[in-house]
C-alpha cells in the first residue's frame, strides 16, 4: 500500500537492537550475549532468526563467537584495522560517486595526516620506527603494486604511530579508497622518487622526536600529490 512502513526482517531488528546495545556501552567489550534459547523467549522469535541476527553482527566485528562448555557470543574488543574495513565500503561507494572525488580526500586527509604526524613524532615507539622502515620502497627496482601497497602502508602506520587508534580507524579507509591504479598508473616516474625521499625525510622527523618538521613535512607531502594528481588529471 502506498506510504505504508516496510518492516525490517525480524534479524535485522534483532541485530539492529543488540547493535545499539554494544555500541553506547551498555554491553561492554568482552561480556556475554544471552544464550540463544534466552533471546529466543525474551524477544519472541525463532532460533534461526537469534543465529541470523548474530552472524550480521559477526560479520560485522562487533561480536565473537567461540564453541564448547564456556563457548558463546561475547561483545568483541575494539579494533581499528577491522572496524576500519566496515568503513572502506562507506567510502567507496562515495568516490564512485559524482559527489566525492580524490581531491577531497586528499584534503581530508592534509587536515588530518599533517597534525597525526607531530603527535607521532612525540608518542612513537622503536617499533613503530621499524614498523615504518619496512614500508619503505626503493623506486629504482621496486614495480608500481610494490610501491602503490608500500605508500599506503607506510601512512597507515604514521597513524598507528600516534598511539591514538582513531587516527588509525579513520584514516585507513582513506588511504584504500584514495589510492587507486587507474588514478596514479600514469604518473611519471620521477612521482614515485619524490615520495620515497618524502618519506624517508618524514621518518628523520620521527627519529627525531621533531614535532614540528614531521607536521610540515607531512603537509608538504600531501599538498604534492594533490598539485601532481590534479595536474595529471587535467584539474
Amino acid at each position: 500500500m502506498t506510504g505504508s512502513t516496510v518492516r525490517p526482517p525480524a534479524y535485522q531488528q534483532l541485530a539492529d537492537d543488540l547493535r545499539a546495545e554494544i555500541t553506547s556501552g551498555r554491553l561492554q567489550p568482552g561480556e556475554r550475549l544471552p544464550p540463544e534459547p534466552e533471546l529466543c523467549v525474551k524477544i519472541g522469535v525463532s532460533r534461526s532468526t537469534v543465529r541470523e541476527a548474530l552472524r550480521l553482527l559477526a560479520s560485522q566485528h562487533l561480536i565473537v563467537t567461540t564453541r564448547g562448555v564456556t563457548g558463546g557470543s561475547f561483545v568483541a574488543h575494539p579494533d581499528a584495522g577491522q572496524l576500519a574495513d566496515g568503513l572502506s565500503a562507506g567510502f567507496a561507494l562515495l568516490t564512485s560517486s559524482a559527489e566525492v572525488g580524490l581531491g577531497d580526500l586528499l584534503e581530508l586527509r592534509r587536515v588530518l595526516e599533517a597534525p597525526a604526524a607531530g603527535l607521532a613524532a612525540i608518542r612513537r615507539t622503536d617499533e613503530h620506527i621499524t614498523e615504518l622502515r619496512g614500508a619503505l620502497f626503493d623506486p629504482r627496482i621496486d614495480d608500481f603494486d610494490t610501491m602503490l601497497a608500500a605508500h599506503a602502508a607506510f601512512h597507515r602506520l604514521l597513524a598507528k604511530a600516534t598511539g591514538n587508534p582513531l587516527f588509525e580507524l579513520v584514516g585507513r579507509p582513506l588511504y584504500q579508497a584514495s589510492y587507486g591504479e587507474e588514478v596514479f598508473a600514469g604518473l611519471p616516474p620521477e612521482y614515485w622518487s619524490r615520495i620515497d625521499a618524502d618519506h624517508r625525510e618524514l621518518l628523520e622527523r620521527l627519529i627525531e622526536r621533531d614535532a614540528e618538521g614531521a607536521t610540515r613535512m607531512a603537509a608538504r607531502h600531501l599538498d604534492y600529490i594533490a598539485l601532481t594528481v590534479s595536474t595529471q588529471s587535467g584539474g
